[in-house]
C-alpha cells in the first residue's frame, strides 16, 4: 500500500524525477511523458464521471483504476528484469483489453452503423467522452514512441489503443445511442 505523508520533497526541483525502479530520468524525458499523459488522461476522466450515470460511471470508474495500473508500468522500466524482481512492477494485461473489447461490443450493438465521421460534440458527457478518446490517442502516440528506444509492454499500448475506440462508442451511446451524433458535412461551408 502506498503512504504519502508528505506531499513535497524537494527531489524534482532540478527537472528530474524517480521512475518506478528508483532511476531518475528528465521530467520531460519520453517515458515520464507516456505516463504523465496517462494521468492527464484519467483527470479528463474524472470530468467525464460527473456527466455519467449508472453503467457509464462503473465502466468509467473502472477505466480511471486501469489508468492508475498504465502510469504504474509505464513508470517502470527494465521490462526485462520483471521475472526476478523481488516486487515484480504492476503490468498492464491482456484481460483488461479483452473487457474494453467485450464492452465497446456491447455498446456497438445498439448503434446503427456510421455513414458519416461525426464531430466531438451532442451532449455534455460525448463532448468528454471525445476528449478523452483524443488524450487516449496522444498518450498511445507518446507510448509508441517510447517503445522506439526502449523496452515497453506491449500490452500498454493495446490498452490505449483499445482505450480511444471505448471512448468513441461510449460518446455515440450517450448521445441517445447515436440520434443525436453531430455529423460531419464535407464542405459544408465553401
Amino acid at each position: 500500500m502506498v503512504v504519502l505523508s508528505k506531499i513535497y520533497t524537494r527531489t524534482g526541483d532540478k527537472g528530474d524525477t524517480a521512475l518506478g525502479n528508483g532511476d531518475r530520468v528528465a521530467k520531460h524525458s519520453a517515458r515520464v511523458s507516456a505516463y504523465g499523459t496517462s494521468d492527464e488522461l484519467n483527470c479528463f476522466v474524472g470530468v467525464a464521471r460527473l456527466e455519467a450515470e449508472e453503467d457509464m460511471d462503473a465502466a468509467l470508474s473502472r477505466i480511471q483504476n486501469d489508468l492508475f495500473d498504465l502510469g504504474a508500468d509505464l513508470c517502470s522500466p527494465d521490462m526485462d528484469k520483471d521475472a526476478g524482481a523481488e516486487y515484480p512492477p504492476l503490468r498492464m494485461v491482456q484481460s483488461q483489453v479483452d473487457r474494453l473489447e467485450a464492452e465497446i461490443d456491447a455498446m456497438n450493438a445498439n448503434l446503427e452503423p456510421l455513414r458519416s465521421f461525426i464531430l466531438p460534440g451532442g451532449s455534455r458527457l460525448a463532448a468528454h467522452l471525445h476528449v478523452c478518446r483524443t488524450v487516449a490517442r496522444r498518450a498511445e502516440r507518446l507510448a509508441t514512441e517510447l517503445a522506439c528506444d526502449e523496452a515497453i509492454n506491449p500490452v500498454a499500448v493495446t490498452y490505449l489503443n483499445r482505450l480511444s475506440d471505448w471512448f468513441f462508442v461510449a460518446a455515440r451511446i450517450a448521445n441517445e445511442n447515436g440520434t443525436k451524433d453531430v455529423l460531419w458535412v464535407p464542405g459544408a461551408n465553401r
